[in-house]
């Protein structure tokens, strides 16, 4: 069963005439206010189309990543929710082709990351895109750091991979700086264990801003803070992601946060991504059961003296996928067709689309 214990925003009732709460296309909120969330993408700097990353042997795959299609624009912010089990990681690390082959497959689809086709490049020039146009944030800073090394170390050397023509040393400073640390000489000359959860975190954006990507994948990069440290991180995401104007691929199980900081969404599960839209849309009218679940499990301060409600069970393992809808076996709503039949993707309005025989109203 899930429950979505952290939100860095407590959603409105949507009942509740009195918030004046609207949700159209383009708003997200804080609290209680509705914020209009200018959405005027650039162009299209990456689309995955049908891609398929599979483990184990061709004679029986395990389906990590089952056919998902997406695309981000420059300078803007789109999500990837889902339980954990449900690929958004996988997805993830296949951008920038980092899933080991073996024991990992690209079975099929594409990647083109500013019109050119990822999974085709060859190692020289995968090394040249990691980092100069794709950076990541993982989870957990504190095993994501070199143990050994100082955290301004370890800054220069991304410095040194991408961008010879600086002074790495003051880059690092600037940097440090710039991700809201105090006293970034002492700071640069720290060992990770030296450092807070949150330092730590702030050292790991400095990394992945080093070489001024294009897109920053963020990979549930508040997971291992406590509250408090975690909205200090996403504000500071959003802060640079205006200020530098690159776009951010925002991994995450946790609804309320995609309410805060992302355009678009995409809800996946089992390997599939099952709901998509403009985050609007999609958390105010949502079209599929489990999108629906994930945002019954946010807390809302109106609703206090109620249980929080979860999803019965867990996201099947991808060896052992269920026949029919992969969300049959945990839907409210379940039909009999719905465990004989797969759904396709169908358009509910707009770019509003969900993969269900029978969508919610």
């Amino acid at each position: 069963m899930i429950f979505n214990f952290f939100i860095p925003v407590i959603l409105p009732d949507k009942s509740d005439k009195s918030s004046g709460v609207n949700l159209t296309r383009g708003l997200y909120w804080r609290g209680s206010f509705v914020i209009l969330q200018a959405v005027n993408p650039g162009r299209e700097l990456l689309r995955v189309n049908d891609l398929e990353v599979y483990f184990g042997s061709p004679r029986n795959p395990i389906r990590a990543v089952d056919g998902i299609t997406f695309a981000i624009a420059e300078g803007e912010t789109v999500a990837l929710v889902g339980e954990s089990g449900c690929g958004k990681s996988v997805t993830a690390v296949s951008l920038a082709k980092l899933v080991p082959q073996p024991p990992g497959v690209y079975a099929g689809g594409e990647i083109l990351l500013d019109g050119e086709d990822v999974l085709g490049m060859d190692n020289r020039r995968l090394t040249d895109l990691r980092g100069r146009v794709i950076s990541y944030i993982f989870q957990e800073p504190g095993t994501a750091l070199n143990p050994v090394f100082k955290v301004g170390y370890q800054i220069k050397e991304a410095i040194w991979l991408h961008r010879k023509d600086v002074d790495a040393d003051e880059e690092a400073l600037r940097l440090i700086s710039m991700v809201g640390l105090p006293n970034p000489e002492r700071c640069a000359a720290s060992y990770p264990h030296e450092l807070s959860g949150g330092m730590q975190q702030r050292i790991m954006i400095a990394i992945a801003l080093a070489c001024r990507p294009r897109l920053l994948v963020a990979d549930e990069p508040t997971t291992a803070l406590d509250v408090t440290i975690q909205a200090q991180i996403l504000e500071l995401l959003a802060s640079l992601q205006k200020q530098l104007g690159m776009a951010v691929l925002l991994i995450t199980h946790n609804l309320g946060l995609v309410a805060d900081l992302a355009h678009r969404v995409n809800v996946m599960y089992a390997g599939r991504i099952v709901e998509s839209g403009f985050t609007g849309d999609v958390l105010s009218k949502p079209a599929h059961p489990y999108s629906a679940g994930l945002l019954e499990a946010v807390p809302r301060m109106q609703k206090t003296a109620e249980r929080m409600k979860g999803i019965d069970g867990s996201v099947p393992h991808p060896a052992r996928l269920p026949e029919g809808c992969k969300f049959a076996p945990r839907c409210p709503y379940v039909k009999d067709v719905c465990r004989k039949s797969e759904p396709a993707i169908t358009t509910v309005s707009g770019e509003h689309q969900v993969r269900c025989l029978f969508p919610l109203k």
